[in-house]
């Protein structure tokens, strides 16, 4: 799975991993806003690496938390969703806005492949970089540090880094930085 080759989801040793993000992030969305002490050891638990500094506004959702790194200082607003079926790397000082969702998750496009099996590739954001509120990006995409995704954007390419990138698919109009 991680080497981004075809892989049976239904496995059991996936499925329980799957289960383990579940109950953290249930009880991540469930917890006190004031239980900070709480919330940190549930974050350390769950990501791969950053929990210690990471702020995340619940409701939060992942596939498994394992495969997510994060740097330092990295938000996230309401409503954030994760597939990490892949590694999910996320660079220091990165503000991921309210209803984004990162994919590293894709199935084959042949249907009787798809009925039984997927795949994934690999996300990668730069550090300093923003991603504007419900935006998505999509499996194996790289973000240059420094970026901006506006709102509502579907990254399906990999983003220079200092660039300015919005719409539906999501475009680079401009340098920033």
């Amino acid at each position: 799975m991680l080497a981004g080759e075809l892989y049976d989801a239904s496995d059991p040793e996936l499925a329980e991993a799957r289960l383990v993000a579940r109950e953290r992030c249930h009880e991540l969305n469930h917890s006190s806003p004031r239980d900070e002490e709480h919330r940190r050891r549930i974050l350390k638990g769950l990501f791969a690496s950053g929990g210690d500094t990471v702020w995340l506004e619940p409701p939060f959702r992942c596939d498994y938390g394992t495969n997510i790194h994060l740097g330092e200082h990295v938000y996230f607003n309401f409503d954030c969703v994760v597939l990490d079926v892949c590694d999910v790397r996320i660079g220091d000082s990165v503000f991921i806005a309210p209803g984004v969702h990162i994919y590293t998750a894709t199935h084959p496009l042949e249907s009787h492949l798809r009925r039984t099996q997927e795949y994934g590739k690999p996300v990668t954001i730069g550090n300093d970089t923003w991603i504007g509120g419900k935006a998505v990006i999509c499996a194996g995409v790289t973000i240059g540090d420094r970026s901006v995704i506006g709102a509502g954007s579907v990254v399906t390419k990999d983003v220079p880094a200092g660039s300015l990138v919005v719409g539906n698919p999501g475009k680079v109009i401009r340098q920033i930085d």
